[in-house]
């Protein structure tokens, strides 16, 4: 049977979308029009910026949406303007309707960063990680009008790394995507492919992160502060405090795990010129790499040389 490349709709934001958007355009695929959030402004000079898909979509002369609600009858209709075959989703932000579900003949399907029914939600990449998952990978599932509830069209596995961050793992998540939902297309068209139920007694869901997720509670096993730092790397990032300034933890490894500590979880237990110990619930956590609020990222080694730190200082 001869492949006829598939007329598209692509609906995402972020960079994660962006990779999968330009894979489909180079594949041969037409990109009918592109649906995106609208420009925020960003930093303190209130900057309009765009989406890294919008760019990608100028880039390639592709008409772009950006409907404050897709589900509005204005963005309905603009919607219908655009012949496609299919539309593709992935990270878009907004939920999609029935009847925008139905709209194009295949319907919609959704480029999601975990293994279904695991991780269902807007943060499956961060707590993984947090977790401590040996391999997470992404599902192309067919869309409908649940949260990440439809049936699983095609799967891949990637496996996590010993000291694997979030942003790595976002990066490599990214390129088994933009990887996958080229592959997947042509099985779709071809009809060749049995959607999966998803097993419910397996499902798990995570919510978006916040800044208040990063806050390091020192009771906690040094084990799981450690998967924390990780997974919350680069943003929101894990912090603890310090006489009422912020000090942001990028880079940590765990000594002697499973020791029960006699000091309060917090205490600063041994500086090196190259590192520090800090008590937990079970375990020490050693780190390498931090950053003090209104300061640059850097190196324990570099911190301590301008903050002269002691043993039995607390964190909290």
């Amino acid at each position: 049977m001869v492949y006829k490349k598939m007329k598209i709709v692509f609906m995402g934001t972020p960079d994660y979308a962006a990779k999968a958007l330009e894979a489909l355009i180079k594949a041969g695929h037409k990109v009918t029009a592109v649906v995106t959030q609208p420009d925020r402004p960003k930093g303190r000079s209130g900057q309009m910026q765009c989406s890294p898909v919008k760019e990608c979509a100028v880039s390639y002369g592709i008409a772009v949406l950006q409907p404050i609600k897709i589900k509005t009858l204005e963005a309905i209709a603009e919607l219908r303007k655009y012949e496609a075959d299919i539309f593709v989703v992935a990270a878009f932000g907004q939920i999609l309707s029935k009847e925008i579900l139905e709209m194009p003949k295949f319907g919609c399907v959704n480029i999601h960063a975990s293994l279904l029914p695991k991780y269902r939600g807007a943060a499956p990449i961060n707590q993984c990680i947090i977790d401590g998952e040996k391999e997470t990978g992404v599902t192309i599932m067919q869309m409908d009008t649940g949260i990440d509830t439809g049936d699983i069209l095609t799967q891949k596995k990637v496996i996590l790394e010993d000291k694997e961050t979030a942003e790595t793992l976002f990066d490599k998540l990214t390129q088994a995507g933009a990887a996958l939902i080229v592959e997947t297309l042509p099985k779709i068209e071809q009809g060749v492919l049995t959607p999966i139920k998803q097993e419910e007694s397996s499902v798990s869901y995570v919510k978006m992160m916040d800044k208040a997720k990063g806050k390091i509670d020192w009771n906690c096993d040094a084990v799981f502060i450690e998967r924390l730092v990780r997974g919350l790397n680069p943003w929101p990032s894990a912090y603890t405090f310090y006489q009422g300034k912020t000090i942001k933890i990028w880079r940590s490894d765990v000594v002697d795990a499973l020791v029960k500590n006699t000091e309060q979880p917090g205490t600063i237990v041994c500086i090196s010129k190259d590192f520090f110990d800090v008590v937990c619930g079970k375990g020490i956590l050693r780190v390498y790499e931090l950053q003090l609020e209104g300061k640059k990222r850097m190196d324990t080694k570099s911190f301590l040389l301008g903050n002269p730190w002691k043993t039995g200082m607390l964190l909290a």
